[in-house]
């Protein structure tokens, strides 16, 4: 082994130009800042979204209608899907929990249950709120509704 054989280690050197190293690496005096200029020194940073004093895209794009911060948003389930569910793994009770086991909630979701399709089996159903019709039904089938 000598001087002329020698090499790094496999994976130990990276292939990037190394900046403020001399004029002869190609990236030396400025080090790619540019001339004067607050970008040119340290401790500089902008806003997110600055376009370089250009009315930025957020401020350009018109705002229309409300968006209330207090709605209440219901993840809703229609009675076909509570047949489906009855049918498939002999339920009598249908409540949040089964409901999150079967991937049809999640853990903070509000659930609603709505008229949609043709519920044939008793049962017992527990959720936040219930449609018109999807009571009606239920209570048509013989079931009951339990408000959570």
């Amino acid at each position: 082994m000598n001087l002329s054989n020698l090499k790094p280690a496999e994976g130990s050197t990276k292939n990037r130009k190394r900046i403020g190293r001399g004029t002869g690496s190609g990236r030396g005096g400025t080090s790619t800042r540019g001339h004067k200029g607050a970008g040119s020194r340290s401790g500089t940073s902008t806003k997110i979204g600055f376009e370089g004093g250009q009315m930025p895209l957020q401020r350009r794009v018109p705002k229309v209608g409300f968006k209330n911060p207090n709605r209440v948003e219901y993840v809703s389930i229609n009675l076909d899907a509570l047949q489906k569910l009855a049918e498939a793994y002999k339920i009598s009770a249908i409540d949040f929990a089964t409901l999150k086991e079967h991937g049809l909630v999640s853990r903070n979701d509000l659930v609603k249950i709505l008229g949609r399709g043709e519920l044939k089996a008793k049962l017992e159903v527990k959720a936040h709120a219930f449609s018109a019709t999807a009571q009606k039904a239920i209570e048509a089938a013989g079931g009951t509704i339990v408000k959570l």
